[in-house]
């Protein structure tokens, strides 16, 4: 069973998805059983990269 632990992070994280997906030119909506693997796949890969890239700028 899943918990949200920290409930506004979803909207944060979706928001985020979003403004990534604008970015890379990949049409995000509602329904996104259109999109290919890669499509899906290389918008998670660059919201990772830059989280993991907002956390090493602050440990510095």
């Amino acid at each position: 069973m899943s918990k949200t632990l920290i409930p506004e992070a979803k909207n944060g994280l979706s928001n985020f998805k979003n403004e990534v997906a604008s970015e890379m030119g990949v049409p995000f909506k509602e329904y996104n059983g259109d999109l290919s693997s890669k499509q899906c796949g290389s918008v998670g890969g660059e919201m990772v990269k830059r989280m993991v890239e907002q956390y090493e700028r602050g440990m510095k």
